[in-house]
C-alpha cells in the first residue's frame, strides 16, 4: 500500500526547486532538488510524475503566491488609478521580498516546458488585473494593442523598478513611485 503524500514534503520539494533553479536555471537536476528538499529523488517523482510536471506545478505555486500577495486586499471598488497603484505596489514589494521566486518565474514564463493549461490556470487569479488594464487603456493610444502586450510592458517596468529598489533600498519608495508613474503615464496618455 502506498504511503499518503505529505503536503510538507511537496512544499519542501517546491521550495528546493525555487532555490536550485534560481542558481542553475530550468536545467537544474532533479537529484539536486530532491537532496535540498531532504527527500530521495524517487520521492520527488512520487509527488511529480516528471520534471515537466514539477516545473508546471512550480509555475502555478509561484503564481498563486504572487496572486495572494497582490490581490488578497485588492480594492475592487476604488478608482482605476488606486487599483493600479495597489497592484503595482504589491507586485514590486513581492519581487523585492522574493528574488529567487521572481527569477524562477521569469525563467518559467519563457520556458517551453510550461504548458498552455498551466499558463491559463495561473492567469485566472489575475482576472481583476486584466480588467484593470483594459479600463486603464480605454482612452490611450495603447487601446488597440493586446492587453498581454501592455501586461508585458508593466512587468518590464516593474522588473527595472525592483532591480533599483533592491540595489538602493534607501531610495526604494522613490523608485517604486517613479516606476508606477512611468507605467501609469504610458497606459493612460495618448
Amino acid at each position: 500500500m502506498a504511503r499518503p503524500r505529505s503536503e510538507d514534503k511537496r512544499s519542501a520539494i517546491l521550495a528546493a526547486a525555487v532555490q536550485v533553479m534560481a542558481e542553475q536555471g530550468e536545467s537544474a537536476p532533479t537529484a539536486k532538488i530532491a537532496k535540498l528538499a531532504g527527500v530521495a529523488e524517487g520521492t520527488l517523482f512520487t509527488y511529480f510524475s516528471s520534471k515537466d510536471e514539477l516545473l508546471n506545478q512550480l509555475y502555478l505555486a509561484i503564481k498563486a503566491d504572487m496572486g495572494e500577495v497582490m490581490l488578497s486586499t485588492y480594492p475592487k471598488k476604488a478608482s482605476v488609478r488606486t487599483r493600479a497603484e495597489h497592484v503595482w505596489g504589491k507586485y514590486v514589494a513581492w519581487g523585492v521580498a522574493n528574488p529567487h521566486k521572481r527569477k524562477v518565474m521569469a525563467q518559467l514564463t519563457m520556458s517551453g516546458r510550461v504548458n498552455e493549461p498551466s499558463k491559463a490556470s495561473g492567469s485566472k487569479a489575475f482576472a481583476d488585473v486584466q480588467v484593470l488594464l483594459n479600463e486603464s487603456m480605454a482612452n490611450s493610444s495603447l487601446r488597440e494593442l493586446p492587453s498581454n502586450f501592455v501586461g508585458a510592458v508593466m512587468t518590464t517596468l516593474a522588473e527595472v523598478t525592483i532591480d533599483f529598489m533592491t540595489r538602493e533600498p534607501a531610495d526604494a519608495e522613490r523608485y517604486a513611485a517613479a516606476g508606477f508613474s512611468a507605467f501609469w503615464n504610458a497606459i493612460t496618455k495618448d
